[in-house]
């Protein structure tokens, strides 16, 4: 086969990117693992979704049947879904599916595969290997999928989205969440969630805290937990025993990125490094939504998507301008400031960005050369969220530095 546009992954990123390049007249591949469009969308019943992309608020399957929808309708897409790649070359994948092993050569590739979560070996959880040790994901796909519970009594490691709303989502049916641990000293959840998932029902959420050793020998019986020092080193005098028969895990994710050994990949996001149009030092192959970096709404990743199927379209008929490299450079407060490179030219552009630690009424500079050229008031702003910055580029030279002041 063949397709000017192929998107890998059929989740919110893929499925908006892929309609953005057939509306700039592109004809597009989308290939999915899964058996139905959507990604996780599908097993997130909670709402909260489409506020910024649909103007309302809908569930995750809803928002994803939207685009489903759209996908269907469209004449310039071609959707193979129970698909997997298995190897990507030069301007070329091998897929495996229904048909048998095929492969699919482009002119542009949008790698939009999500994200998978941290386990229990991923972060070295000690003590012993029971049965109900899980993540959240699986936990919620477990309840919202498959109609069954992981548990009873319940602890959940880290305050990560996932893990704040099974928090709620496992009360409502039934179950005893008895606390959340988070080893930092703030959440890397939404605080809508702290607010709505923990405060209203009353599970306490534990700061600078972890597991020490879980406990339990067929099943999980219990775990011995603490608090930690600003080094994450225990501190054995505040060790604790909780009974349980359910540990799940909300310890971060990791975006997908095992089958593309070629590409360069940020350590602070473990994503790829991509510049202002979103594509990778193979310029052909662009990269959007949670396998580029973590979002905190799925809006957000679908408005990512837009984006760079427009891109990867322009560059697939030759038609993607350039210019002159600006480095992104940023002070210690931030993680990471997104896209790595821009381009030099007049228009307005916008990075995002996600704070290394909590700050309150600051300011968000950037500067070019000694010159400030635009800052952004920040009320509060926490790790757990990620943030936007819209700036003109005209007096932006060779390098544009982002400062907390």
């Amino acid at each position: 086969m063949k397709t000017e546009v192929l998107v890998v992954g059929g989740g919110p990123a893929g499925m908006s990117a892929a309609l953005s390049a057939s509306e700039n007249e592109s004809k597009v591949i989308i290939v999915e693992r899964d058996k139905v469009l959507g990604g996780i969308l599908n097993q997130c019943i909670h709402n909260g979704f489409g506020l910024h992309y649909f103007q309302e608020e809908l569930t995750g399957p809803e928002f994803a049947h939207r685009f489903r929808k759209m996908v269907e309708k469209d004449k310039n897409i071609k959707v193979l879904t129970n698909t997997l790649v298995t190897e990507f070359k030069d301007k070329k994948v091998v897929v495996m599916g229904e048909n048998g092993k095929q492969e699919i050569t482009f002119d542009a590739c949008i790698i939009a595969m999500g994200c998978r979560e941290r386990t229990a070996g991923n972060i070295s959880l000690t003590g012993t290997r029971p049965m109900g040790i899980l993540t959240a994901g699986s936990a919620q796909k477990m309840v919202n999928i498959d109609g069954k519970m992981p548990g009873k009594d319940i602890v959940i490691l880290g305050s990560g989205d996932i893990g704040l709303i099974m928090a709620r989502r496992l009360t409502l049916e039934g179950a005893k969440v008895h606390a959340v641990l988070e080893i930092n000293p703030t959440s890397s959840g939404l605080r809508r969630n702290i607010l709505q998932c923990l405060d209203d029902f009353n599970i306490p959420l534990l700061y600078n805290t972890t597991i020490f050793d879980v406990v339990g020998k067929d099943r999980v019986e219990g775990v011995y937990y603490g608090q930690v020092d600003e080094h994450y080193n225990r501190i054995e005098s505040t060790k604790k025993f909780l009974k349980c028969d359910t540990v799940i895990l909300s310890v971060g994710l990791i975006p997908e990125m095992q089958n593309l050994q070629d590409i360069s990949v940020n350590s602070k996001t473990n994503g790829a490094f991509v510049n202002e149009h979103y594509q990778t030092n193979k310029p052909w192959m662009f990269s959007c939504g949670n396998i580029l970096h973590v979002h905190d709404l799925v809006d957000n990743v679908a408005l990512e998507g837009k984006q760079v199927g427009l891109f990867a379209s322009l560059y697939a008929q030759g038609k993607l301008n350039e210019g002159n490299l600006i480095k992104v450079s940023h002070s210690a407060d931030f993680a990471y400031v997104l896209p790595y490179t821009l381009f030099e030219g007049d228009e307005q552009t916008e990075v995002k960005f996600r704070l290394k630690n909590k700050i309150v009424r600051k300011w968000i500079v950037a500067e070019s050369q000694g010159k400030e050229i635009a800052k952004k008031f920040v009320l509060a702003g926490v790790p757990g969220e990620m943030m936007t910055f819209a700036f003109p580029k005209k007096d932006v030279k060779k390098e544009i530095v982002f400062k907390v002041v």
